[in-house]
C-alpha cells in the first residue's frame, strides 16, 4: 500500500535536538527506514518541507496547510468581553519548553505592559509549569501573570474572544495551530520566527520576530501601545487571512489532490 508520512514537525532542528539521544537510538533502529520508504511526505510549511528536505529521503514533499475553523462571532462580543478590564494578552497551548514562556516571562518584565495583564492557558506537561512560575516570582510579576491551566470549549473560546493580543514565543513549530484559531478569533498575533507565519507582518495581523528576549520585548512593547481600535483591526484583517487561505473546503482539495496523486503512482 502506498503510504504518506506527515511529520507534524518532528524533524525541525529544535525537535531532533530535544531528547536527542533517544531519538538517535530510534532513528537508526527503524524511522530512517521508514521515511524513506514512504512515497510522499505531508508537511504543512514551506519552512518545514525545508527541514525534511534537507535530510535528503528523495521522497517527494508536499506543503498542504492545516484547515482552520472559523467561528461565528456576533459583531459586539469582543467589545463586550474587553468592558471595564485591563487588555489581555493571552498565551493558549502547551506549557513545555517548546513554547518559549521563560523567554516571555523575561520579556515582558523588560517591557513593563502597563494597563495589561498576561495569561497563561494550557496543559503543563514535563512539569515545566513549575518552572514557569518560578520565572514570574523572580520577574516579579504575581500581580499581573495568571496561570489558567487547561481550557476546551466555551472556556477557550471565552478566552480567545475576551483577549486582545494572542502571544506565542516558540522556539518551533510546524504549523502553529494556535496562531489560525486566535486569528480566526479576531486577535492579533506576536510570535516568532521559529513559527512558520511571515504573513502577519505582509497582512499587517501582528508581529513576526526572532526569538529572543529583546526582540519580544520590543514587539510587546509595539504591540502594548497599540491602541484598540487599530487591534481590533488586525484582528479582522487576520480572520480574513485565515478564511482565504484556510478554509477547509481549500484545505481539503489540496488533500484530494495529493492522494489521487498518490494512488496514481
Amino acid at each position: 500500500l502506498p503510504r504518506v508520512v506527515s511529520t507534524r514537525g518532528m524533524l525541525s532542528t529544535w525537535a531532533l535536538r530535544h531528547k536527542r539521544w533517544k531519538k538517535t537510538v530510534a532513528w537508526w533502529l527503524y524511522q530512517r527506514r521508514d521515511l524513506r520508504q514512504a512515497c510522499r511526505h505531508h508537511v504543512t510549511a514551506e519552512a518545514e518541507a525545508l527541514s525534511v528536505q534537507r535530510l535528503g529521503f528523495c521522497v517527494p514533499v508536499c506543503v498542504i496547510p492545516n484547515g482552520v475553523d472559523l467561528p461565528d462571532i456576533p459583531p459586539a462580543a469582543k467589545a463586550e468581553a474587553a468592558a471595564g478590564r485591563p487588555k489581555i494578552a493571552l498565551f493558549l497551548g502547551r506549557i513545555y519548553p517548546v513554547k518559549g514562556l521563560p523567554m516571555l516571562v523575561q520579556a515582558w518584565a523588560r517591557a513593563r505592559c502597563e494597563g495589561w495583564v498576561l495569561h497563561i492557558a494550557g496543559p503543563d506537561e514535563a512539569g515545566h509549569r513549575s518552572e514557569v512560575e518560578k520565572a514570574v516570582a523572580a520577574a516579579g510579576l504575581g500581580g499581573v501573570v495568571s496561570f489558567l491551566g487547561p481550557l476546551e470549549g466555551s472556556a477557550k473560546r471565552e478566552a480567545l474572544l475576551a483577549a486582545d493580543l494572542f502571544v506565542l514565543p516558540t522556539y518551533s513549530e510546524n504549523f502553529g495551530m494556535a496562531i489560525g484559531e486566535a486569528l480566526a478569533h479576531r486577535l492579533p498575533v506576536l510570535t516568532t520566527t521559529g513559527a512558520p507565519w511571515p504573513a502577519l507582518r505582509t497582512h499587517r495581523c501582528g508581529w513576526w520576530v526572532n526569538p529572543t528576549v529583546e526582540d519580544i520585548a520590543e514587539a510587546l512593547r509595539a504591540a502594548t501601545a497599540t491602541g484598540r481600535d487599530e487591534l481590533d483591526a488586525m484582528g479582522a484583517r487576520g480572520r480574513d487571512f485565515v478564511a482565504a487561505q484556510f478554509g477547509w473546503p481549500h484545505v481539503a482539495a489540496q488533500f484530494a489532490a495529493m492522494y489521487d496523486s498518490v494512488l496514481r503512482g
